[in-house]
């Protein structure tokens, strides 16, 4: 009986989070200093672009690129996240809060100041490579405090100066740059998905994909592994391999946010608790995939209030993620330590 009911409320919350993501989507799409019509948006959609009027360039090369990047990443976030989170067995752990982002964001930054130095340009393989090797670094730097620490609030805080220690290392280049790569890392930095193309985003959606894939096929570890690494073996799993597993799929996906729309906060913590909550379950096999699917939901969201709130002008995405975002981190670190004092 309590499978069935578990099962009902999952079809019922990947129900709603659909409805949900539809009806964001055509508001993105509608929304903006040209307003479209949803029947005339469903033309274009299905029309692939090819009849070139001014609403299907809107859409195409506008809109539609920056929607997919936003449920995309926003999706790739909250499940690195998750992934933090079993890694780590501690609710607070993600990308931006242990300072990974940052790592991803320095390693970037060098690359943009000064590779553009001497070359025209920098293919976005490069840039994700980067991305990637920022977050691998900083990883590790986390991992050996990790095992030294187990208090939550201390984990947090050397996250905290990891990513600070970052972004003061990256403002330290920076003095020396030219003013003109300054401004193209500044504007990257403060987050946004209004700069993505159409062959970054193809290339970015093929690694998440097969990134999201691979995480599915560990749900059944992770669950084994939440139990205690002991329990995990009895199961069978390869702990070592296992846990190079989670956190190399954690940082890739992190990274691939990063390379594209530059650092996000809060969505990689916040969105796997909101997911648990919905679901009532943390069966892995659920929250995996309604992370990627609320994750996708909430940065559109984010997105639409960013760009819209206070139209012409444009906020940083991460402006509007930590406003919804840190509320959640908040209430977390309270709940815990009540139930703490009640312990």
């Amino acid at each position: 009986m309590t499978k069935r009911l578990t099962a009902l409320r999952a079809l019922l919350v990947f129900a709603l989070l659909g409805v949900a993501f539809c009806a964001i989507f055509v508001l993105n799409v509608n929304t903006g200093s040209v307003s479209i019509a949803p029947k005339e948006i469903l033309r274009i959609v299905l029309s692939g672009g090819s009849d070139g009027s001014r609403l299907g360039n809107v859409i195409w090369k506008i809109r539609l690129p920056r929607l997919l990047a936003a449920a995309v990443l926003g999706g790739a976030l909250s499940v690195s996240g998750f992934l933090l989170q079993t890694f780590f067995r501690n609710p607070i752990a993600g990308p931006y809060v242990l300072g990974i982002s940052s790592g991803a964001k320095l390693f970037v930054g060098i690359m943009m100041v000064y590779v553009l130095k001497y070359v025209p340009s920098v293919p976005f393989w490069a840039v994700m490579a980067a991305a990637f090797g920022g977050s691998m670094l900083v990883t590790l730097f986390v991992l050996l405090f990790a095992h030294r620490v187990r208090s939550m609030a201390a984990l947090l805080v050397i996250g905290i100066m990891i990513g600070s220690i970052c972004t003061s290392v990256t403002d330290f280049f920076v003095t020396f740059a030219d003013e003109a790569n300054v401004a193209n890392l500044h504007h990257w930095s403060m987050g946004s998905f209004s700069a993505v193309a159409w062959p970054n985003l193809n290339v970015i959606m093929i690694i998440v994909l097969i990134a999201l894939g691979l995480s599915f096929l560990l749900s059944k570890p992770i669950s084994a592994y939440r139990l205690g690494e002991n329990y995990a073996r009895s199961m069978g799993v390869n702990v070592k391999l296992f846990r190079v597993a989670l956190i190399s799929l954690s940082s890739v996906l992190s990274a691939c946010v990063t390379a594209l729309s530059g650092p996000i906060s809060f969505v990689g913590v916040a969105v796997p608790h909101m997911t648990k909550l919905l679901f009532g379950t943390s069966r892995p096999s659920l929250i995996i995939p309604g992370s990627f699917l609320l994750g996708g939901v909430f940065c559109m969201g984010c997105d639409l209030i960013a760009r819209t709130a206070f139209s012409p002008s444009e906020l940083a995405i991460s402006t509007v993620t930590a406003v919804f975002g840190a509320p959640v981190v908040i209430a977390l670190m309270i709940g815990r330590q009540r139930r703490r004092s009640d312990g």
